[in-house]
Parts: structure tokens; C-alpha cells; sequence
């Protein structure tokens, strides 16, 4: 497998704080122990002698004071407010906004498999939390933007769209396996690469792809090419983060300036 380092990662060993729908808390705990919030288990780590739950916070979150819950204890935390701006996009391909019955069928078994990566809590791997850039070019489209297709209201922007040519090699940003390999209907070419406790990354719109499921990836391994197969309007790989099923922001987990 080949390797490609796009960005070498920063000296911190955590993601940006930021306490935001769509975005990361970064909690001091003091000691590791189990931690859980709304039900789902977080990702604790060590960082200069210092112990940390990572909780990342779903985009529907509401505002005002959160807490999780670490061993014994609960832990607030404040969720501030963050408006996100509205898109507009034309989509030629009218199943890709109001799909077919047979077209909900497969949707369906497209998101039950995506679903299962999600939710796996995997302690077998060491997680990496600061990632290098998966492929080169300028983002398009940002995390969180509300978007609406043909006229129509949908969910909001769950990943961050970089532009680059077809063709152009995608990479891991850290170590982790590959746990979901699948040409969806919305998402087209995918992979999604679990990189330990609840930490998945996802990869859409591919026009190849160069792993197969339980691939283990190093940083700047090469696990497909940059395309325009599903729900597009031009060639781009739409980037995905989801930390304890929760889509964050991916920006947060790059060095700062990247």
C-alpha cells in the first residue's frame, strides 16, 4: 500500500475545542475512567499527564449546559450557540433529492451499514487525534452548512467538501481500519476508516478505491481517488468525522493554519 504524508501534524495530540453543535469539548476529567454522553460512550486520553474525555457534539445539540457522566461523576459543560450559513445547490438528477421507493429500499441498507461503524466503540486501537489532510485542494463546501437542494430543505452539511481534479489520491489521516467499503446511493464510492473509540472517519464520491474491509492504514496510506460518483455537482471528496456517532466538524482535528 502506498503512503503519501500531505500535512505533517501539529505538536498537540488534541482536536481543537470548540463547544458548538457540529463541534468537540474537550473536558478535563483528571483520572481516566468510563465516560458516557447522552447513552454513548467518549473517548478518553492522556495528554501531558493530563486526562481528557473528547465528546463530540451532534449538530441538532441544543444550547446551554451538558454534562457527561465519567465513573461516579458528572461533568458539566456549556454547548455555545453557532449559526451556520445556508446553501443552495441544483442537483440534475431529481431521485438524488425526492428518491423512489427502490431507492428508499437501498437507502436503507446503505444506512444500517453505515450505522454499524458509527456506533463501534474499538479499544484495540491507540487514537490519533490530530489528522493530517486526506487529499490536496481548497475546501468548497464547510461542516454544517444548511442546505437546500432544488428549492428543497435537507439536513444539514455532515462533512467538509475539499475540491480537487478526478483522480487526485486520497489518503488516511491517521492510524486506524477500514470498516465499511460500499458504493451508496447519496455517498457513492465510500470507505470509512475506524481509528479507536468512536473515532470514524468517512470518505465519499470516490472514483477508486484501494482498500478492501479490515485493511489496517497508517497515515498517508493511499485508500482511493478523489471522483464524482453519487449525489454530486462535480468532482470533490466530501470528508466526514464522527466521534461517539456524532458528525463534527473535521477542521478541528487538523493542525491549526491547515
Amino acid at each position: 500500500m502506498s503512503s503519501l504524508l500531505l500535512v505533517n501534524p501539529g505538536a498537540s495530540a488534541l482536536p481543537e475545542h470548540q463547544a458548538v453543535p457540529g463541534g468537540v469539548a474537550v473536558i478535563p476529567i483528571g483520572i481516566i475512567e468510563k465516560t458516557f454522553y447522552n447513552g454513548a460512550p467518549v473517548m478518553t486520553v492522556t495528554h501531558e499527564d493530563e486526562a481528557y474525555a473528547l465528546v463530540g457534539i451532534p449538530l441538532n445539540a441544543t444550547t446551554g449546559e451538558h454534562e457527561i457522566i465519567v465513573g461516579a461523576r458528572q461533568i458539566a459543560f456549556i454547548v455555545e450557540p453557532l449559526e451556520y450559513e445556508t446553501q443552495h445547490l441544483t442537483i440534475k438528477n431529481r431521485r438524488q433529492v425526492n428518491p423512489l421507493p427502490e431507492d428508499l429500499e437501498r437507502i436503507s441498507r446503505d444506512r444500517q451499514e453505515m450505522d454499524a461503524a458509527f456506533n463501534h466503540f474499538n479499544t484495540s486501537i491507540n487514537p490519533q487525534t490530530v489528522f493530517i489532510k486526506p487529499t490536496r485542494g481548497p475546501m468548497s463546501s464547510s461542516f454544517g452548512l444548511r442546505r437546500i437542494l432544488n428549492g428543497e430543505p435537507r439536513n444539514p452539511h455532515s462533512g467538509l467538501d475539499i475540491a480537487a481534479p478526478e483522480g487526485t489520491p486520497i489518503v488516511a489521516p491517521a492510524t486506524g481500519e477500514i470498516v465499511a467499503v460500499g458504493d451508496y446511493f447519496f455517498n457513492g464510492n465510500t470507505v470509512l476508516i475506524d481509528h479507536g473509540q468512536g473515532l470514524i472517519t468517512m470518505y465519499c464520491h470516490m472514483s477508486r478505491i484501494d482498500v478492501s474491509l479490515g485493511d489496517k492504514v497508517n497515515a498517508g496510506d493511499e485508500i482511493g481517488a478523489v471522483g464524482q460518483t453519487g449525489r454530486v455537482t462535480g468532482a470533490h471528496l466530501h470528508w466526514g468525522v464522527s466521534l461517539n456517532n456524532a458528525r463534527v466538524n473535521p477542521e478541528l482535528f487538523l493542525p491549526t493554519g491547515e
